[in-house]
């Protein structure tokens, strides 16, 4: 009988985010069943600051796990987690105490986080997942690496919630609304259900409707958003950071050499230079990429950079409706940043080891919403989590974060979405990623806009160079942007709908 060998590998793709940090180690392989072609593929895995609260917001967090494999030396390929219906006894997984480990219905990843209410570290040992390595086309004698990746998440549960603002005291540029018939007065539009909505300034909560000042940014004013966009009432989890200098290596430098030239941040179509602008300090000329700040939130992806990562990690975009959702809540303050406050703080902020894991501001405002924005941005993104591990107080203004907890959704760097003014963007149904790209490096996604050809994106949330404006979490200035070109100014943040 022929021996199944593997040579083995852990990487987690947050290494050493500070006070939140995400690590996957002792990877190895065990329980192999020659028969059934399967391995269980067992690892450690651990983050800070973790919880589970069942009032309130009433949420979790958690991490995307998901496997790659490759076979003598060859292309870098997504594993098949066994799926019967989502638990882990029946899927064939080990759950360590205090854990629950969900897997999504195409065996693309799972979900690991608390089995119940609590706060603080977790550090899970012993992890053991099920990989079909047959449904993969691996024979039970193949010599394969094996890498095992995970991202924070942040679960935004089902609710209704209102989406954009008003016009009696809320200032946000072409915000969402609904024709209320009161003397021309708006009201936020309720987001009740995921069933098509209709765009139309015919007074009444069951229409949709936003202005258009000077440009066509906004979008078309046209409809119906039917029921297969994501609307956010529904259950869906969305990282919990910007994707990060760190992140985009553990994809990128896991691409073949015709994948990296076409995802190469440093090439004439992105920055131009191995050097650092604005804060970007990716460097890569062959071989595998680089970075100096391996936590900082990455900027200068173009929407195949994007699309590809997304795809590979299978994750989703997510929608500006989901964006508000995972901003406020089921919370409307007119004005209101992601945070919940109206107000900023205005000084320039001091940061202490800038670039390494641990960096941290040492003058932070107090009781007030901190966040990067042309006021004090050292001229590009901070790390992620800088303000939650800098906070005097442990609130959502001072930390950055939104009502269910997720990070820096205002300022920073904008967040890439999917919006709701031009017909193809309408007719987004949160397709998943399933781990796999096309020769040349691009996603596969058919009901995604195809690689070059991009359809118009909402950048919603601002960022390190815009005013307080741009940075509300109504605010939709730049919702409908046809952006083929990449900038210092656009982030990312993937998504993924909840099962």
């Amino acid at each position: 009988m022929q021996k199944f060998l593997f040579f083995l590998i852990g990487i987690g793709m947050s290494l050493s985010v500070y006070a939140n940090n995400i690590e996957v180690n002792n990877v190895t392989l065990t329980g192999q069943n020659q028969g059934d072609q399967f391995t269980l593929v067992q690892f450690d895995l651990s983050w800070e600051n973790s919880w589970r609260i069942s009032a309130g917001p009433s949420n979790y967090d958690g991490a995307w796990v998901f496997v790659k494999y490759r076979q003598n030396s060859g292309p870098w390929q997504h594993g098949t987690i066994n799926y019967v219906n989502g638990t882990a006894a029946a899927d064939g997984h080990t759950a360590p105490s205090g854990a629950t480990i969900q897997t999504s219905s195409d065996g693309v990843g799972v979900w690991v986080y608390r089995d119940s209410d609590g706060s603080g570290d977790v550090n899970y040992q012993s992890i053991q997942l099920r990989w079909n390595y047959g449904s993969d086309g691996v024979s039970s004698s193949a010599v394969v690496d094996v890498q095992v990746f995970a991202i924070e998440m942040v679960n935004i549960p089902e609710g209704l919630f209102l989406l954009g603002s008003n016009n009696f005291g809320g200032d946000e540029t072409d915000h969402f609304y609904y024709n209320t018939g009161v003397f021309g007065s708006q009201s936020p539009f309720p987001v009740t259900s995921e069933d098509a909505i209709t765009v139309s300034n015919i007074s009444g909560p069951t229409n949709l409707f936003y202005d258009i000042v000077a440009t066509e940014n906004q979008g078309d004013q046209l409809g119906p958003i039917p029921a297969e966009y994501p609307k956010g009432f529904a259950a869906f989890w969305v990282m919990k950071y910007e994707i990060t200098e760190d992140q985009w290596l553990c994809f990128f430098n896991s691409l073949t050499d015709t994948q990296k030239d076409n995802h190469d941040v440093t090439d004439a179509d992105h920055k131009n230079t191995d050097a650092v602008v604005s804060r970007n300090t990716i460097a890569y000329t062959s071989g595998n990429g680089t970075t100096l700040a391996p936590n900082r939130a990455i900027s200068f992806l173009n929407y195949n950079d994007c699309a590809a990562y997304l795809d590979w990690t299978g994750l989703r975009f997510i929608t500006e409706l989901e964006y508000e959702k995972a901003s406020k809540g089921p919370v409307h303050v007119n004005n209101a940043l992601a945070t919940g406050g109206t107000a900023v703080f205005d000084e320039l902020y001091n940061i202490n080891n800038d670039g390494e894991a641990d960096a941290i501001i040492t003058n932070p405002g107090e009781n007030i919403t901190n966040m990067c924005y042309f006021i004090n941005d050292p001229g590009g993104p901070m790390r992620v989590g800088i303000f939650a591990a800098s906070a005097v107080n442990n609130t959502r203004e001072e930390t950055g974060g939104s009502y269910f907890g997720v990070m820096e959704l205002s300022g920073n760097l904008y967040e890439r979405c999917i919006g709701v003014g031009t017909p193809l963007n309408r007719g987004y149904e949160g397709t998943h990623g399933d781990g796999e790209l096309t020769f040349s490096g691009q996603h596969n996604v058919l009901t995604w806009p195809a690689p070059g050809s991009e359809g118009a994106h909402a950048y919603r949330g601002g960022s390190w160079s815009n005013d307080i404006g741009f940075c509300r979490t109504a605010d939709r200035t730049s919702a409908c942007i046809l952006n083929s070109v990449t900038n210092s100014r656009i982030g990312l943040r993937g998504g993924r709908t909840a099962e």
